[in-house]
């Protein structure tokens, strides 16, 4: 009798070819499924395809605020991902446009196709939020539970791996600058994720092993502060630099210069966020609605964060504590 082979799933991608995107294509790609990445540039988007096997994963081109373009993407699909965020606007890259219009673009395309949908938010979404951040990104949740109330909806605190723009960004600084910046003193707690955990938390949605119609908050084992992600970093790459406290005020005057730039160091906006933690709440860890609770041990920036950084280490010198 002639064996016959099931079709793969397919599986649509927006901001595939993104940070945490291509670690989510990676997941899914390993697990045989066939995948889809929507972006604006597909020519830009060829760096995703080697992460599977010839012809299983395909850059098409979609832009979230055109819905047509997104139905276009989503159809045949029968899951879809929303890994689609900005840090700060430019041009018609709006925080409402892209977090909350957008999201809702998707989730009614993925509806509409029939597809199951997984939406990537992050910790501190609020619709009470003074942040346009964290307020858009609440509201492109509550358009995707309204228009799909089983999706899952994951809420990540500040991400970290290769391609990250925290840590990597402030050792490149180190390089040069005898003293980094301690934005409001450097007491706001993050509770930095591990990418790949992230990714393997959303691949697990995809299989259908993690409950739909949730919002799950996801963070690795350590809470830091701001301070202590510095000192971290600075041990890691073994250098010494003056960590200064900047007063919350400065920090908003500073940003509002900065963020004049194409592509600005600190918003005024980013400033407003980090006047909040960003750890998992206690309802989420009694709900089981985190990366333990789906079974997944997360990684902690000790064990991960000296595989990349190295590349900032200075020659020659010894391992020391940084001064503060």
């Amino acid at each position: 009798m002639t064996e016959i082979l099931e079709t793969p799933k397919l599986v649509t991608v927006f901001g595939g070819s993104g940070f945490i995107g291509r670690h989510v294509v990676r997941a899914l790609a390993k697990r045989g499924y066939l995948i889809r990445v929507a972006t604006r540039r597909p020519e830009l988007a060829g760096h995703v395809q080697p992460l599977g096997n010839v012809g299983q994963i395909q850059p098409v081109q979609a832009n979230i605020r055109v819905p047509w373009s997104i139905e276009r993407a989503v159809e045949g699909a029968a899951h879809v991902i929303n890994l689609v965020g900005i840090l700060h606007q430019s041009g018609a890259q709006k925080f409402d446009a892209v977090q909350a219009v957008g999201a809702r673009n998707i989730a009614v395309a993925a509806k509409a196709a029939g597809a199951k949908l997984t939406h990537g938010s992050a910790i501190g979404a609020d619709l009470d939020s003074a942040s346009a951040y964290g307020r858009t990104k609440a509201e492109g949740e509550k358009a995707v539970h309204e228009a799909i109330p089983e999706a899952v909806i994951v809420r990540p605190s500040i991400v970290f791996g290769p391609e990250d723009q925290f840590f990597n960004r402030f050792a490149d600084m180190a390089r040069y600058s005898p003293a980094l910046p301690l934005i409001g003193g450097g007491n706001t707690k993050f509770q930095p994720v591990f990418v790949g955990d992230v990714a393997e938390a959303i691949a697990r949605s995809v299989d259908g092993s993690v409950k739909g119609g949730r919002i799950y908050e996801l963070g690795g084992p350590n809470v830091l502060t701001f301070r202590e992600c510095m000192e971290q970093m600075l041990e890691i790459v073994d250098r010494k630099r003056l960590l200064v406290p900047m007063p919350w005020l400065v920090a908003e005057l500073q940003a509002a210069v900065l963020e004049l730039l194409p592509r600005p160091l600190l918003t005024r906006d980013q400033v407003t966020l980090l006047k909040s933690d960003n750890v998992v709440s206690r309802e989420a860890e009694e709900g089981h609605r985190t990366l333990v609770g789906i079974g997944i041990q997360p990684k902690s920036t000790a064990a991960v964060l000296p595989s990349y950084l190295w590349r900032y280490r200075a020659a020659g010198q010894f391992t020391h504590k940084s001064e503060a």
